[in-house]
């Protein structure tokens, strides 16, 4: 489009501005964190899905955890698959860090799938050391998490129990939906506005997938 930007690759950009810019066409990439939060719903689920339109590419970081914990996955051209009906998921923790390290923006997703299995492992934030809300609200639901700081030690219980809970942010939004998916009975996730920042119609790709999920209209906030 014209601009004048050197340093891309590295940790500053030096902009030079110009006086014009000019139309180009570009394809953006896919939404990594959208994509692994759909992957996260599967593993929890014991559920075999194909994701199409996104890539391996910029989600290496999740997809070897993924594995390294039980899961099948299958990097194909523009899509995932992921199998893990005959899995048994086992106790992995992680660490967040800058690409193409493991994404912060992952950790709720990722304790909600430790929070059901057998064993204990931690989740430590190195980006954002207070990003743990979702934790009382998972705990709500039954799982036995307890915060050190930057880090969420998990130990796995049998099962969830659905509750009313409230999202307090985009990625705590989608880690109580999806323990939602897994918990007895039914769970009531209020203040998805955080969710929809992030996430376009999820209630409808997950009930695609089998899911029983409706969005209502609620004056609780």
């Amino acid at each position: 489009m014209g601009a004048q930007i050197d340093g891309v690759g590295t940790n500053t950009l030096e902009i030079e501005g110009v006086s014009e810019l000019y139309p180009a066409e570009i394809t953006t990439i896919p939404d990594r964190i959208e994509t692994g939060t759909l992957l996260i719903a599967a593993a929890i689920t014991k559920s075999e899905i194909t994701l199409a339109e996104t890539s391996s590419e910029y989600l290496e970081a999740v997809l070897l955890k993924l594995e390294d914990c039980g899961c099948k996955i299958i990097r194909g051209l523009n899509q995932i698959s992921i199998d893990s009906s005959n899995a048994e998921i086992k106790p992995i923790s992680i660490t967040t860090s800058i690409f193409p390290g493991f994404p912060t923006d992952m950790q709720a997703q990722w304790t909600v799938l430790m929070s059901v299995v057998n064993g204990v492992s931690t989740v430590t934030d190195t980006i954002y050391f207070d990003r743990f809300k979702h934790v009382p609200e998972l705990n709500r639901l039954g799982a036995n998490i307890v915060l050190d700081q930057n880090t969420a030690v998990i130990t796995g219980v049998k099962k969830l129990k659905g509750a009313k809970v409230m999202s307090t942010d985009l990625r705590a939004s989608a880690s109580l939906v999806l323990a939602g998916l897994i918990a007895e009975g039914t769970t009531e996730v209020l203040r998805v506005y955080h969710l929809d920042r992030g996430y376009q119609r999820i209630e409808e790709k997950l009930k695609s997938l089998g899911a029983d999920i409706q969005r209502v209209e609620s004056k609780e906030y």
